[in-house]
């Protein structure tokens, strides 16, 4: 199977073939092809026997609130994230004028998104959405969009993610839980960030993570 990724233009002259529309998520599994994240995570979990029941169980009533979670995910949170993320720290490097406006309504988004989160589908006593013991790809699909936010200036992600306590522990379990290859996944994040804040002032950039850290320590 080959798989392309992020949300990105694919400069190849066959990627029409893939994805009409040239982006990126795209997977083709032998003759079959397959564009759009959501649609890609549900067919993923589906198709191949090896894949734990958790991540998209056979059952309909939670696979409806799974996908309930993923079409809101791409209105609200991913709306907000990319949004401010693009409008502030990605612009400059692409040689776009920064957008303080449209960062502004991202922000109010995004912070609205967090809240709800937290308020409808991390109440219970579950580490993850939807009160579950074990992550969904509806975790994986909003935590990794929230991660993001790991390439903004570092005070700029306590703000954000300062009041929201149990997004960070979400965070962290869903970590904890696909270790080791959620760390190996987003060591590009990683090197995205570092490079881009020695870009916009000279100075070397720790790689690790300014959401891990405003985690309590544990004695």
């Amino acid at each position: 199977m080959a798989i392309a990724c992020p949300n990105q233009p694919v400069l190849l002259s066959s990627s029409a073939k893939i994805n009409p529309m040239k982006q990126v998520p795209a997977i083709v599994d032998g003759r079959f092809k397959l564009f759009e994240s959501h649609a890609i995570l549900c067919y993923l979990a589906s198709a191949f026997p090896g894949v734990a029941h958790y991540w998209y169980p056979a059952d309909l009533f939670t696979r409806a609130k799974i996908n309930s979670v993923l079409d809101w995910h791409h209105s609200n949170l991913r709306h907000g994230a990319a949004t401010l993320v693009f409008s502030t720290a990605l612009a400059p490097a692409l040689g776009l004028p920064l957008n303080p406006q449209a960062a502004a309504e991202a922000e109010k988004t995004l912070t609205s998104s967090l809240s709800k989160i937290e308020s409808i589908w991390l109440k219970k006593n579950g580490k993850f959405l939807l009160g579950s013991s074990q992550p969904s790809i509806a975790d994986l699909s909003l935590v990794c969009e929230i991660m993001q936010l790991e390439v903004l200036e570092e005070k700029d992600v306590n703000r954000l993610l300062g009041p929201h306590k149990k997004i960070l522990q979400w965070i962290e379990d869903t970590r904890n839980a696909t270790s080791p290859h959620f760390d190996e996944v987003h060591k590009i994040l990683f090197k995205a960030k570092a490079r881009l804040h020695k870009k916009s002032s000279g100075e070397n950039y720790e790689t690790e993570s300014s959401m891990k850290a405003m985690l309590p320590s544990k004695m």
